[in-house]
């Protein structure tokens, strides 16, 4: 290479302070350029609008992109948007509803758990047994229910006519004039019944006691309704 050599004047001009200053700037210039291309980052991409006139965007195929197919590339963008909003609509309605469906479930099963056992039907009460009065009143009525439940004919006036005709009403009352006191049988009661026909026609259910009022009754009843079809019947004697 052939030598170069300055000329004189220049080898022996002094650099001024003003040189010194203007080699300051020029370097302090190159180095932000420098730290200004060393903080891009290098994954940048350069859109459409930023590139250089002379760089236009291009498709998979290697032809520059025309305005339908930016169109086409948005609509395709904003349906797949579309489609997975949907689908996450889709999903938290279902969980939203599988959790209440939960809920309820569980509501259900508490209400089972804690619902009180029926309580047993109570017994019926029993009905208290009836009373009557312990005179001639009621003697006859009791005697008619017992009639009654036996399937023996007979009425109130039936019952008190013979009474007070045979007894006058007195329970005790016995007959030691007639026949049977003759055969040592005296007929006995309100009714006025011996002994052979009370043991006969006795009702079960009522004291096998021939002075008893009700058991006297009924006897006399049951006789009469074998011989004379009802009690109603008999007038006299019988």
């Amino acid at each position: 290479m052939p030598g170069f050599t300055l000329p004189r004047a220049l080898r022996t001009t002094r650099i001024t302070r003003t040189h010194k200053i203007s080699a300051a700037v020029v370097a302090s210039a190159s180095c932000a350029a420098a730290l200004a291309l060393t903080a891009a980052p290098g994954n940048a991409e350069t859109t459409a609008a930023q590139a250089p006139a002379g760089v236009k965007p291009v498709s998979a195929n290697g032809l520059p992109l025309t305005a339908k197919d930016r169109a086409d590339d948005g609509a395709k963008d904003r349906q797949v948007a579309s489609s997975l909003s949907a689908g996450l609509k889709v999903t938290a309605v279902a969980k939203q509803g599988h959790t209440a469906q939960q809920a309820a479930d569980r509501s259900a099963d508490r209400k089972i758990i804690a619902a009180p056992k029926a309580a047993a039907p109570k017994a019926a009460p029993k009905a208290a047994p009836k009373r009557y009065a312990d005179n001639l009143d009621g003697w006859i009525r009791e005697s008619l229910d017992i009639m009654k439940a036996k399937r023996i004919p007979g009425s109130y006036e039936g019952l008190h006519r013979n009474i007070m005709r045979e007894s006058s009403g007195n329970p005790n009352a016995v007959n030691n004039w007639d026949i049977n006191a003759i055969n040592g049988i005296p007929s006995k009661g309100l009714l006025q019944v011996i002994q052979p026909t009370f043991n006969t026609y006795h009702v079960s259910g009522t004291p096998h006691k021939l002075t008893d009022p009700v058991a006297n009754i009924t006897a006399a009843a049951n006789y009469a309704a074998h011989r004379y079809g009802s009690i109603d019947n008999v007038n006299s004697a019988y």
